[in-house]
């Protein structure tokens, strides 16, 4: 009986392991697609608050839809015309600055040989490559305008999402024949993600705004770009804050000299620390139930997935995981290891849920 059971756990376990192979395999063949989807749901997550705030006023939710998506459209079209302008500036200068990284790289090397050290640009090249930094960066650049190339799409979904949102509780209550039905899981769920993305776009935008004008102090040249992709690369966890500095610090020592890119440098880090670890982890505490690992192993699981759009978005698609595993018997195992409390908090909280039906 016992061989029986194991057998029948270990088919059971071939099974899932084929089914996500499957999953993931298409989730990749239709990345284009589901890259679009992602985008339109994240507007319409940083959306809905406005088109419920105007309802509140009084306002017809048809209007209150067009209000806001007329709003996105005009920050898009801003946004989209300077910081294009200043990505085709940045494409048209870049053979200048490799030239001078080349001059620095030469100055570099004489001033080690003059010190009897030979090779030392082959060491520093071999480890750090600038040149391929400002091509990755351009490069990056280029994806994230891909993503977006299909605007319009993306803004007729978000433009529906909206239309449906306050009617899909409804909607869900007549399925379920109980018009008194309360999903209160599925409201915090959905209220978190909400909180998550609002917060972490406030937080981003300012991130932008302060680098950008620190920068144009300091004269660098594509201030709007930096402050851009500072804004862009936030939305990344752990590492985005880091990634976007480099490219920026690089240009400052190009253009201005080691000086100027180590105040860039410390203006980096004073306003990541000060708006990503001090302000951020105020207002979102530890909401988001996801432990640092997870938060890592999540960024590079759907970065390879989905691209740069899987990056940005990789906490709301874990959360999204870990709030399915937890209303899932067989597969509440999985939020221990994904959430960052002791495994025993962790089992209790899952018993709770298990034994009260309000939770």
């Amino acid at each position: 009986m016992t061989e029986q059971s194991n057998s029948q756990r270990g088919v059971r376990f071939l099974v899932i392991a084929a089914a996500l192979v499957i999953i993931i395999g298409g989730i990749n063949q239709a990345q284009s697609v589901l890259v679009s989807v992602l985008v339109a749901v994240f507007l319409a997550m940083l959306g809905t608050p406005p088109v419920l705030w105007l309802e509140r006023k009084r306002i017809p939710s048809f209007v209150a839809v067009l209000l806001v998506v007329g709003g996105m459209i005009a920050i898009l079209l801003i946004v989209g015309a300077i910081v294009g302008a200043s990505i085709n500036s940045f494409y048209t200068e870049l053979p200048v600055y490799q030239t001078r990284l080349q001059e620095h790289v030469s100055a570099f090397q004489s001033f080690w040989a003059s010190k009897g050290v030979r090779h030392m640009d082959k060491v520093l090249l071999g480890y750090v490559n600038p040149g391929a930094v400002m091509s990755l960066t351009a490069r990056l650049l280029a994806e994230m305008g891909s993503a977006l190339s299909n605007i319009v799409l993306i803004l007729l979904t978000v433009t529906f999402i909206l239309f449906e949102a306050s009617s899909f509780p409804v909607k869900l209550r007549a399925v379920l024949g109980d018009p008194k039905q309360v999903f209160p899981q599925f409201t915090r769920f959905v209220s978190d993600i909400e909180r998550y993305m609002v917060i972490k776009t406030v937080i981003s935008l300012a991130t932008g705004i302060l680098i950008g004008i620190w920068l144009s102090i300091l004269g660098i040249d594509f201030p709007i770009l930096w402050g851009f992709l500072a804004f862009l690369l936030n939305y990344v966890p752990n590492v985005g804050s880091t990634i976007a500095a480099v490219p920026a610090v690089l240009l400052a020592f190009i253009q201005l000299g080691i000086g100027r890119a180590a105040l860039a440098t410390a203006g980096y880090m004073v306003v990541n620390f000060i708006l990503d670890n001090v302000i951020e982890t105020k207002l979102m505490g530890r909401r988001l139930g996801l432990s640092t690992l997870i938060v890592f192993l999540s960024l590079i699981f759907w970065g390879s997935l989905l691209g740069p759009v899987g990056m940005v978005l990789c906490i709301p698609l874990t959360m999204t995981l870990k709030f399915a595993c937890e209303n899932n018997k067989s597969t509440q195992w999985i939020v221990v290891f994904l959430a960052p409390e002791t495994p025993a908090a962790n089992i209790s909280s899952l018993s709770n849920k298990g034994t009260d039906p309000e939770a």
